[in-house]
């Protein structure tokens, strides 16, 4: 596996570093949080099809910070597309993970002629507290799943300290991140080889944000761009309701569902995973009748 390419732009005063693998269509990948590292988001097998360009959004690693705390996803959305611009790429593909997904739309809404497909992972068309109750209600299904596996019901007790403010700083959200990490799989107990890697350079940096709230549902019948939406069955953090959702509104999308899988199907289900995407990517989506 090759050591994928650092650069480092500047984007209104601010350092903005991306990392770039592979040949072919250039895909714009965006982790998500907002804050992991984005290094969980390789993905070596779709390298192998695609240009894939990982960006290190603003705030972690060797990107810079907003002065003025303002996150908005207008702004991640800005960033994805300037770096787009100095790579010279026409209409990439943008695939966004969780949060990222939520760049992506706000990035085919503010540049719908400048996308050439884009790619929901385990996402969802809003960021209100009606997701937060979902997350809940999803992460108690999971462990009644799991009921005779300990790391399941503390993973649920993770997700509810989470919640009471228990993580605050980048070294305790980690160690909250760690318990609560086999509920982002449908089978924590069946992973890959892989996984231990991953799970090694897993990383989050926890910064000051402007608490926001953003939700695009009522505007995503306006989105005209190719669309495949990836979920996991069992995803408790942004499941198959926002998917099914998303895919009723937008006009030019096809959902895809991961069996009994998670939140991390690019880490779970690798090829079945690098399959669906370069059969997207190969075969444009007819408009929905």
């Amino acid at each position: 596996m090759t050591t994928p390419r650092p650069y480092k732009i500047l984007i209104d005063g601010v350092v903005q570093s991306f990392h770039i693998a592979g040949s072919g269509p250039v895909c714009l990948v965006h982790a998500g949080g907002p804050g992991f590292n984005w290094m969980y988001m390789r993905m070596p097998l779709l390298e192998q099809t695609m240009t894939v360009v990982y960006i290190e959004p603003i705030g972690t690693g060797e990107s810079g910070l907003f002065p003025d705390g303002d996150y908005s996803m207008p702004r991640y959305a800005y960033h994805a597309h300037k770096i787009a611009e100095h790579i010279g790429a026409e209409k990439p593909y943008f695939l966004g993970h969780s949060h990222g997904g939520f760049v992506g739309l706000q990035y085919a809404l503010d540049y719908p002629d400048e996308i050439g497909g884009l790619i929901l992972h385990s996402s969802a068309p809003c960021m209100v507290p009606e997701l937060g109750m979902e997350q809940t209600r999803q992460i108690k299904l999971y462990a009644e799943r799991w009921p005779d596996r300990p790391e399941a019901q503390d993973a649920l007790q993770a997700w509810m300290d989470l919640g009471s403010g228990a993580a605050q700083d980048s070294e305790s959200f980690l160690t909250l991140l760690g318990r609560l990490l086999p509920a982002f799989f449908g089978n924590y107990w069946n992973l890959p080889e892989e996984f231990k890697e991953w799970k090694d350079n897993l990383n989050f940096y926890l910064i000051p944000r402007n608490p926001h709230t953003w939700d695009v549902r009522e505007v995503l019948y306006t989105i005209d761009t190719p669309t495949l939406i990836l979920v996991g069955e069992h995803d408790f953090n942004c499941g198959p309701r926002w998917a099914a959702e998303m895919d009723e509104k937008m006009p030019n999308s096809q959902l895809y569902t991961f069996e009994a899988g998670g939140h991390m199907s690019h880490v779970e289900s690798p090829k079945e995973f690098t399959k669906v995407v370069n059969d997207f990517v190969l075969q444009p989506i007819q408009t929905k009748n």
